[in-house]
């Protein structure tokens, strides 16, 4: 399995599941068998990446909010954005992968999906939140 392959399904699912605000299994599900993905290691990574970040959401979010501007709010933010974000601060804080790998992950796929000025805002707030929880690698 290609981690970078697997965080990038991940955060296609993730995104389609906050466009719908549908996060249920069936969704997870159909989105694995629509994009034909067999691999039983990616479909594991798929499947703990969502969960955890559905068990964590609200936790996530407050990391996000915290380290945004003052007059920003988690829903002005692009969907996209969002859950990008999410996705790197719940590798970084629950699943311990190094912040410096978490973050280029990110900015990478924001590169490829995101708005101009994406890569800039993502790496933004994952460095102000890997500084407010002294996150070390």
């Amino acid at each position: 399995m290609n981690r970078s392959h697997a965080r990038e399904q991940a955060f296609k699912l993730l995104y389609s599941m906050e466009m719908q605000q549908d996060y249920s299994d069936e969704q997870m599900d159909l989105y694995i068998e629509n994009n034909e993905i067999t691999d039983e290691e990616m479909k594991d990574y798929i499947s703990d990446t969502v969960h955890g970040i559905k068990k964590n959401k609200e936790e996530i979010d407050t990391h996000i909010i915290n380290n945004l501007k003052e007059d920003w709010e988690l829903k002005r933010i692009p969907k996209i954005n969002v859950s990008l974000l999410r996705l790197a601060i719940y590798e970084i804080l629950y699943k311990k992968i190094p912040y410096k790998v978490a973050i280029n992950e990110a900015v990478e796929l924001a590169k490829k999906y995101g708005e101009e000025n994406s890569r800039a805002f993502i790496n933004g707030i994952l460095a102000s939140v890997v500084k407010d929880t002294m996150v070390e690698d």
